[in-house]
């Protein structure tokens, strides 16, 4: 089990942030120039119960940073908000999913990561950079994870594009197969959940800026409605390219149904044209009292030119409607 990864940050001090122990949490909580950052892996429940504990978290609260699979959502308890955060990375060309719950108090930011894990390197370098200009703190650091979240969808969308328009060049030469088909099939897959994952961070960010001054200050209003901004661009950049997915699978079908009426067609032209041989020389299994070429030598000549003629005009006719 990794240990949690403890740091502490005093306001106006350039260095880098100081480790702390996880027990001594509680102790640097009541400390006004502080901030502390705390990110843990979701899936050991004594540790996140001693957090709430030492933070004073609220049982609910706590019980939802347990469960997977939450709803992108932003609650608000009396001392700290809870943010329940899909999230979406590229690893070695790959698309990989996860979840991450934050609590944010007064001076605390806890990230707790279910499933793919981010790294957030990141959001360190830019606070350290950003502390004579920001005060390193709650509102500080949630506008950097959100932001680094909303930004990782950008690689992964166009991860997923350059993937559909290859398998888009493939269909239109009518040589994609059922692998091809499948492949398709896991983008337009993949991008409902990168629209599950993107789509619900306008409201979270909305949210912040209208109901929770104390974490969208002044100093950083313009900077979560980039973070709104970037959620609305690639919501509809997702859509967009699942409306082409969409059609790229029903244009597939498309040619596919419209091949099989061409090869419907193309039998039932070749049946009407056996027809008419079948049709006359099956009058010759009936039984007849007079049989015309037992005494006109020339009429059989005569019927296998005109059943020829006859099929010949048939073929004809079908193949200017294009029928074969």
């Amino acid at each position: 089990m990794t240990a949690p990864n403890c740091l502490l940050y005093r306001s106006g001090t350039p260095v880098a942030p100081e480790p702390i122990r996880f027990e001594d949490v509680s102790e640097y909580v009541g400390q006004p120039d502080a901030f502390i950052w705390l990110d843990m892996e979701g899936n050991d429940s004594g540790l996140i119960a001693r957090l709430g504990e030492e933070l004073g978290l609220h049982e609910l609260a706590l019980e939802d940073a347990l469960t997977t699979h939450q709803r992108p959502k932003l609650e608000e308890y009396e001392s700290h908000l809870f943010l329940s955060a899909k999230t979406a990375d590229l690893w070695e060309s790959r698309v990989h999913f996860g979840e991450t719950h934050f609590f944010a108090g007064t001076n605390y930011l806890v990230a707790i990561q279910h499933g793919r894990k981010l790294s957030f390197g990141r959001v360190h370098d830019r606070l350290r950079k950003l502390h004579k200009v920001l005060r390193p703190g709650s509102p500080l650091g949630l506008y950097l994870v959100l932001d680094m979240i909303v930004d990782h969808f950008l690689p992964v969308l166009e991860s997923m594009s350059d993937r559909f328009y290859t398998l888009e060049n493939v269909l239109l030469t009518d040589a994609l197969d059922r692998a091809d088909l499948e492949r398709l099939y896991n983008v337009k897959r993949e991008l409902s959940q990168l629209r599950d994952a993107a789509e619900p961070m306008q409201a979270i960010v909305q949210d912040l800026i209208r109901l929770h001054p104390q974490f969208v200050t002044k100093e950083l209003r313009a900077y979560y409605r980039d973070v709104h901004d970037h959620a609305v661009r690639t919501t509809a950049a997702i859509d967009m390219l699942r409306n082409n997915a969409s059609d790229a699978m029903q244009f597939h079908l498309a040619s596919l149904t419209l091949r099989q009426n061409e090869s419907v067609q193309k039998l039932a032209g070749w049946g009407a044209i056996l027809a008419i041989p079948t049709v006359v020389f099956s009058l010759y299994g009936m039984n007849f009292d007079w049989m015309p070429e037992l005494h006109l030598p020339w009429m059989y000549p005569l019927v296998l030119a005109a059943t020829a003629t006859a099929s010949v005009w048939l073929y004809r006719r079908l193949r200017k409607r294009n029928w074969i």
